[in-house]
């Protein structure tokens, strides 16, 4: 069986450093940090302070009106805002499709953590008085899966409908999975992505609690820096990225733009740690082999990897290990960069947001920057021969991106974009 080319026809970004696309490249590549005080709840008493918030959200630019918005937990609205953005640049027309053939698969690490802190809250503080009165849509809008429902609804989208969950690594797996379906001839688009609206104190306090995050509060902006000596922990970000993956044939049928190609996808486990990275990068080593294989390519034909990068003290070194034994001396030709230094760690929605930032980045070549640092890492394997991309974006021809994400439980998933080229 030939498998089919899949192309990225349609990108939306809703990032705590733009609330569309465009916007959120043109910060990317400006180096803007999205960190600052946490604004959502009362954090006097946590250790962290502040996070990548979302601003200026309103569900009605959406389409979504204030009586579904109560229906919805926050991330499921930014998940179909992302959604909407994706299928008005593909320039899709939904009553022409054939929307038995149109698939959503979208990822999420958590879900409606507010919803559910919200519900449990109220029945532990009323439940005595009152008895068990919960909200009819406490359940829709608090499971995972209700994102992907939500959107196939809304444009009555027939085909493959489920979500991913594999930690920070989920949107990544929806992408690969999309692709995979697409590519066996089971779909001809799907839209591909994630969503994450945590910054909640039990996702604050859960994350605190593992001494996961950066205590960083008195400079915030500066908190994330991956591959610097002085990191502390990630930033924890929100928001949602949505990429229209469609098989080839059909969108040149009608005329879309093609941003890139998806190459090939890899998946691999640790098996070693429920939240730690191997310390040899063993995992890491392997998705971006099987990565690689997939794609029917060699480290050579990478010019650029979106790393993981999440600015932890052990991950950041055990990624730049994985990268030096999988790409040998073309790991000093590469550029590498890690875009959380500006977004956050958007924990389930990372993978759909980077791989909307490797799309352009191959589409128009130019990387966008690491920023933040400010002193090197006394550790060998954070080897600075290697283009880290630091501070400032740079032009370059990108061939082909990498882009990497690992999940809590050893789960990682590496998606490969390449230059569209027409067999033609």
């Amino acid at each position: 069986m030939e498998l089919k080319r899949v192309v990225v026809t349609g990108l939306g970004a809703l990032t705590p450093i733009g609330n569309s696309t465009p916007e959120f490249w043109q910060n990317l590549l400006n180096g803007v940090s999205g960190a600052g005080p946490l604004t959502r709840f009362d954090t006097s008493k946590f250790k962290t302070q502040f996070a990548c918030e979302v601003k200026g959200f309103n569900a009605a630019d959406y389409g979504i009106d204030r009586k579904e918005a109560r229906k919805m937990d926050l991330y499921t609205q930014y998940a179909i805002a992302a959604a909407k953005q994706a299928v008005e640049d593909s320039k899709l027309d939904i009553e022409a499709v054939n929307r038995n053939r149109v698939g959503v698969v979208y990822g999420v690490g958590i879900g409606g953590i507010h919803t559910f802190e919200e519900e449990v809250t109220n029945y532990a503080l009323n439940g005595e008085k009152m008895g068990p009165k919960f909200n009819p849509f406490f359940i829709p809008k608090m499971i995972a899966d209700i994102a992907s429902g939500q959107i196939s609804i809304m444009y009555g989208f027939h085909g493959p409908n489920y979500t991913t969950t594999s930690a920070c690594a989920s949107s990544s797996n929806a992408i690969a999975d999309a692709f995979n379906l697409i590519r066996l001839g089971k779909a001809d688009i799907i839209l591909a992505g994630g969503a994450e609206a945590a910054l909640y104190p039990a996702g604050v306090g859960g994350f605190n609690a593992m001494h996961a995050l950066s205590t960083r509060n008195d400079e915030p902006e500066k908190a994330s820096r991956p591959f610097s000596a002085s990191r502390d922990g990630f930033v924890m970000g929100e928001g949602a990225g949505c990429l229209v993956l469609e098989e080839l044939e059909h969108a040149i049928k009608r005329g879309a733009h093609i941003y890139a190609e998806v190459a090939g996808a890899g998946m691999s486990a640790d098996a070693h740690h429920l939240t730690a990275s191997h310390p040899e990068g063993l995992g890491a080593k392997l998705v971006m082999t099987n990565a690689l294989e997939d794609a029917g390519m060699t480290p050579e034909d990478i010019d650029y990897i979106n790393v993981h990068g999440t600015s932890t003290p052990v991950g950041d070194i055990s990624e730049c290990k994985a990268i030096k034994d999988v790409f040998g001396e073309h790991a000093y030709k590469l550029n590498i960069s890690s875009t959380k230094s500006m977004t956050g760690h958007l924990l389930g929605a990372a993978g759909a947001v980077e791989a909307i930032a490797s799309t352009l980045a191959v589409e128009n070549d130019i990387i966008p920057p690491t920023i933040n640092h400010e002193e090197g890492d006394e550790d060998p394997e954070i080897d600075y021969k290697m283009n880290f991309t630091f501070s400032t974006a740079q032009k370059r021809t990108v061939r082909a991106a990498l882009s990497n994400t690992f999940g809590f439980g050893g789960h990682n998933a590496c998606i490969i974009l390449k230059k569209y080229v027409s067999s033609k």
